[in-house]
């Protein structure tokens, strides 16, 4: 028989078990839970998320209320706003078995579509073990956490007015991905926003993005995470770091209530989805980045808040019922390959693109979605090919970092559709920039499309995400500034982050007022900026790369509330000439087809006008160096739209790069019948570029390109 305590009446029904989650029907909402090895589950529903003490508590009859591994009720009158939470018992057997139920646990519903709250993981009632215990993780605690954990939410899906939004499916091809975190765009006082650090302060700078020339915007994680789950302190200013980055989910169906302008997670629903809509209107896709790869609970030593206490066995990768396998890094594997972690996660993503309008996804160590239960790389037998046949899922983006903490290096490797994080496109670039030798070769294949790493299947060059910085590693500034890492804020002793980061401070550390160095480090930037932007492929920019963002040498940011992470909007009268460098270069790109290809290079002529669609060049024409200490290569695009694929036909371009520390003369090809060479671009000369119809013309068959620099021409 169903147990109910209530401080008021409440009339219930069976409900059933088709749809997980709190679902509103027309006279009140559908509960469902999974659980296979819980003996008993009780729902409880709260006044207030604040409250410790629940106002009803319906402990659900196995027997009327649980069809097969799911538990389920139907309530009537609970409409949107309602608070709940979940108690599941079961044993406490995490030795072999892996099971960690506590029924003194309030759990948040992995299906929440909204969790409100904060979470207080400084008390020991958040955690299943008794914190101090000679036993540690398998002892077993009994107070209870509802006053000090976050509550789910019942949200009606149906009352937002999109007034028609629809996704803008702007191919990949023509596609420019900024990523952006949401409060550190705006959180900075010089943002000048009425909503600083939320969904809406994002939508207060779309004309910004629109001057940009961006066509996509990629957020790091919006999914919940508790903010607060650091308890460091920051050896160098005394202040408490954070879990600012937000790789460390809690719920996969929930926006993060820290970037709402009220900090409840029901705001944050409707806040996300205007600003959606909102950038929509202005010809702005929006991606996400997800983390199904492991949760923010931890390890055996971390919190139980969701999936631990419903059922531990399932959810995780577990080594030897007690321990978690660590692919992520972070403590913990979700069992992603598991049918109900599986159904989960497409849930998500299906939830994410059907009711919130995003326009597609970027996968954090994606590599992990394709590891079987023993670890195994099974890409073609795992959910990632699940996420790229998914009939609702078909035309979003979607994109792999394609590897794990664990050493899973996939790169090229992902099922049919997959775009995947080029880091070798950010590996080499930065190597023959800073002036490497034996890179040549390298770089011309990163330019290329990297055809030697997705030139099978149904792979095109727009599969490759080219990327020189992202939120972890360097920004640009930062690469040109500093040799090494500078973590010491982040209290491990200056040992985490990427050692091997291919940077050259250009002969000093850090800050300088010595103009000569500024002014190299000025060119170094334009160099690689230029360079993204006119290779074969998806490019991606960093947040604030563009106005010379720094985070003062730290390369691992990812716990801290301030000024390393927060864009300072001075920066773009500071440094206006580059900003505006930038957007002519994207600018550029849009322009000219040659450069949004679909199809790989070749260097042979396909349409018969006597140009192969791309020649190779050193100082001389037609004979390229590409020895151990060679520091230059140029080539020539044919842009007929035979070659291109484009709506219309382009310029040839020529584009010349010099990463030797002397000038160099170069050899030009000849342009097209009846046309001239225009400089558009030439990064050793102030402010570096030309604008449409500026364009000085070539007069001589040979030019000067000044040291680590670019010369980038057009005919006409």
């Amino acid at each position: 028989m169903t147990k109910i305590v209530s401080k008021k009446e409440i009339k219930i029904d069976v409900g059933n078990p088709y749809l997980f989650g709190a679902n509103i029907r027309h006279n009140g909402c559908n509960f469902a839970l999974f659980s296979k090895n819980a003996s008993s589950v009780s729902l409880l529903l709260f006044d207030d998320f604040e409250d410790s003490e629940p106002a009803t508590i319906i402990e659900l009859d196995k027997e009327i209320h649980k069809t097969g591994d799911v538990w389920h009720i139907f309530i009537y009158g609970i409409t949107h706003g309602q608070y709940y939470g979940y108690i599941v018992d079961g044993p406490y057997w995490p030795v072999n078995k892996g099971h960690r139920f506590n029924v003194n646990k309030l759990l948040v519903d992995p299906y929440a579509k909204a969790v409100c709250g904060r979470y207080n993981w400084t008390d020991k009632a958040s955690f299943g073990y008794d914190v101090g215990s000679k036993l540690k993780d398998i002892s077993y605690n009994k107070s209870k956490n509802y006053g000090i954990v976050s509550k789910s939410a019942v949200v009606d899906v149906t009352t937002f007015d999109w007034e028609g939004d629809k996704p803008l499916n702007i191919p990949m091809k023509n596609t420019i991905i900024y990523e952006m975190h949401v409060r550190g765009f705006t959180y900075h006082p010089s943002s000048k926003v009425n909503n600083p650090g939320t969904y809406l302060g994002v939508v207060e700078k779309i004309p910004y993005l629109k001057e940009l020339g961006v066509t996509t915007i990629e957020l790091l994680p919006v999914q919940e995470f508790n903010d607060e789950e650091n308890t460091k302190i920051n050896p160098v200013t005394g202040e408490r770091l954070k879990q600012f980055w937000g790789y460390s989910t809690l719920a996969f169906f929930s926006p993060d209530s820290w970037y709402a302008t009220k900090k409840d997670g029901l705001a944050a629903v409707f806040e996300f989805k205007e600003m959606v809509k909102q950038l929509h209107k202005a010809g702005i896709e929006v991606i996400i980045d997800v983390v199904y790869n492991h949760s923010g609970e931890g390890n055996e030593f971390g919190p139980t808040v969701s999936f631990r206490g419903l059922d531990n066995s399932i959810y995780y990768m577990l080594d030897r019922g007690r321990y978690y396998k660590n692919y992520s890094g972070c403590g913990n594997t979700l069992n992603c390959n598991h049918p109900v972690v599986r159904q989960m996660i497409m849930d998500s993503l299906r939830y994410w693109v059907i009711d919130m309008h995003v326009d597609g996804f970027r996968f954090d160590l994606a590599a992990i979605l394709g590891r079987d239960d023993k670890g195994n790389w099974v890409p073609n037998h795992s959910i990632l090919s699940d996420i790229s046949h998914d009939p609702i899922l078909s035309n979003t983006k979607i994109i792999a970092e394609g590897w794990d903490a664990a050493g899973l290096f996939k790169v090229g490797g992902f099922p049919a559709r997959w775009a995947e994080w080029n880091s070798k496109f950010r590996d080499d670039i930065r190597s023959f920039i800073k002036g490497d030798n034996a890179k040549t070769g390298d770089l011309a294949k990163r330019i290329s499309g990297s055809a030697d790493i997705f030139h099978y299947g149904e792979r095109t060059p727009y599969h490759s995400i080219n990327f020189i910085t992202a939120h972890d590693g360097f920004t640009l500034n930062d690469l040109v500034s500093y040799n090494d890492k500078h973590n010491e804020q982040n209290c491990e002793n200056n040992m985490d982050g990427d050692n091997n980061n291919l940077s050259w401070n250009c002969g000093v550390e850090g800050e300088t007022t010595d103009y000569k160095i500024n002014m190299l480090r000025d060119r170094q930037m334009k160099n690689m900026f230029a360079l993204l932007l006119i290779s074969m492929g998806t490019p991606m920019i960093l947040s604030g790369d563009e106005m010379k963002f720094s985070k003062k040498g730290n390369n691992n940011t990812y716990c801290h509330d301030n000024e390393l992470n927060w864009l300072n909007w001075d920066l773009l009268t500071e440094n206006r000439e580059f900003f505006e460098f930038c957007k002519f270069m994207i600018s550029f790109r849009k322009a000219h087809p040659v450069f949004q290809r679909d199809t790989f290079l070749t260097g042979f002529d396909s349409t018969g006008n006597k140009l192969p669609d791309v020649s190779w060049h050193g100082v001389e024409v037609g004979k390229p160096d590409w020895g151990f200490d060679s520091h230059t290569i140029a080539f020539m695009l044919d842009g007929s739209r035979g070659e291109t694929g484009g709506d219309f036909s382009d310029n040839n371009i020529y584009v010349a790069i010099n990463s030797y520390w002397e000038d160099l003369d170069f050899q030009l090809c000849e342009p097209g019948k009846k046309k001239m060479w225009y400089t558009c671009v030439d990064t050793g000369s102030y402010p570096g570029f030309y604008r449409d119809n500026c364009e000085p013309r070539v007069e001589t068959p040979v030019i000067t390109v000044k040291s680590r620099s670019i010369v980038i021409l057009i005919d006409k």
